[in-house]
C-alpha cells in the first residue's frame, strides 16, 4: 500500500522507539517524513535508515515546548516538501523522567514536563494548522496513554490533558478540514519503558491488567496511527483509540 504518496508528515519524538516506528512506517507508504526530535544524533540515524530503505526523510531538530522552535520545523517542512499534510505529536519526556508525586514534584520540573508532554502537542498543532488548511486539510495524531485512566502522577495528568486537547481541537480544526485523534498505548516494550518501570512491575502489569498477556511493541501501534492519519478515517475525529492489549475497558 502507498496511502501517503505525495504527502508530507512531521513526526515529533521520532529519534527512537515508537516515534521512529511511526516515521519509518509512513515513509514505507510513500510519505515524505520530517524526523523531528531534540536528539540530533539518533534523529539523523533514523532519517538515514529511512533513506537507505528507499524512503524520503530528513531530520530537523525541534524543542516542542518552544513555540518558535515548533514554528521553525513547520516552516522547514513547508519549504522542503511543499506542504504539511500530517502531524504525529509523539514527543514526550518519559524514559528519563523523574518519579515523584504531584504534591511534591519540584515546580520547575513540573512546568518543564508539562511544557513538553502537553503544551508541545498544542504548540506543534498551532504551528502547522494554517499551512495544512491552505493545502486543503490534513490529519493529526496525538500520543496519549492508558496512564490517562490509571494513577500515574503528573505523567497521567499530562495524558488526560492530551485527551482533552484532542477533543477540543477536533472542533476548532474541523472547519479547516483537519482531523485530530489520539492513540492511547498500553505498556510498550521500549528502551524508555525499561528505564522507567522496574521489570517486576511490568510483569505484574502484564499478568494482572492485560487481556493479551504480553507487552506491546512499537509495531503494534503502527497500524492504528496509519489508519487515523489516512483517508480511511476520513469521518473520524476527536477520538482516543486504545491500543493496549485490553488493559483498559471503556463503556
Amino acid at each position: 500500500m502507498a496511502r501517503f504518496t505525495g504527502k508530507s508528515a512531521i513526526v515529533t519524538g521520532a529519534a527512537q522507539g515508537i516515534g521512529a516506528a511511526y516515521a519509518q512506517a509512513l515513509a514505507r507508504e510513500g510519505a515524505k517524513v520530517v524526523v523531528a526530535d531534540l536528539n540530533s544524533d539518533r534523529g539523523e540515524e533514523v532519517a538515514k535508515l529511512i533513506t537507505a530503505d528507499g524512503g524520503t526523510a530528513v531530520f530537523r531538530q525541534v524543542d516542542v515546548s518552544d513555540p518558535e522552535s515548533a514554528a521553525a520545523v513547520a516552516e522547514f517542512t513547508k519549504n522542503e516538501f511543499g506542504s504539511i499534510d500530517h502531524l504525529v505529536n509523539n514527543a514526550a519526556i518519559y524514559g528519563d523522567m523523574k518519579l515523584d508525586l504531584l504534591l511534591t514534584v519540584p515546580w520547575d520540573y513540573y512546568k518543564k514536563f508539562m511544557g513538553v508532554n502537553l503544551d508541545g502537542a498544542l504548540n506543534m498543532t498551532r504551528a502547522v494548522w494554517k499551512p495544512m488548511s491552505k493545502g486543503g486539510g490534513g490529519s493529526i495524531v496525538n500520543q496519549s496513554s492508558t496512564a490517562a485512566w490509571t494513577y500515574s502522577g503528573f505523567y497521567g495528568l499530562a495524558k488526560v490533558g492530551i485527551n482533552g486537547l484532542t477533543q477540543q481541537l477536533a472542533h476548532e480544526l474541523g472547519g479547516s478540514k483537519i482531523r485530530i485523534n489520539a492513540i492511547a498505548p498500553g505498556p510498550i516494550d521500549t528502551e524508555a519503558t525499561r528505564n522507567v518501570v522496574p521489570g517486576n512491575m511490568v510483569d505484574d502489569m502484564v499478568q494482572q491488567q492485560l487481556a493479551i498477556k504480553r507487552l506491546g511493541t512499537p509495531d503494534d501501534l503502527v497500524g492504528a496511527c496509519l489508519y487515523l492519519l489516512s483517508d480511511e478515517a476520513r469521518w473520524v475525529t476527536g477520538q482516543i483509540l486504545n491500543v493496549d492489549g485490553g488493559q483498559v475497558f471503556r463503556s
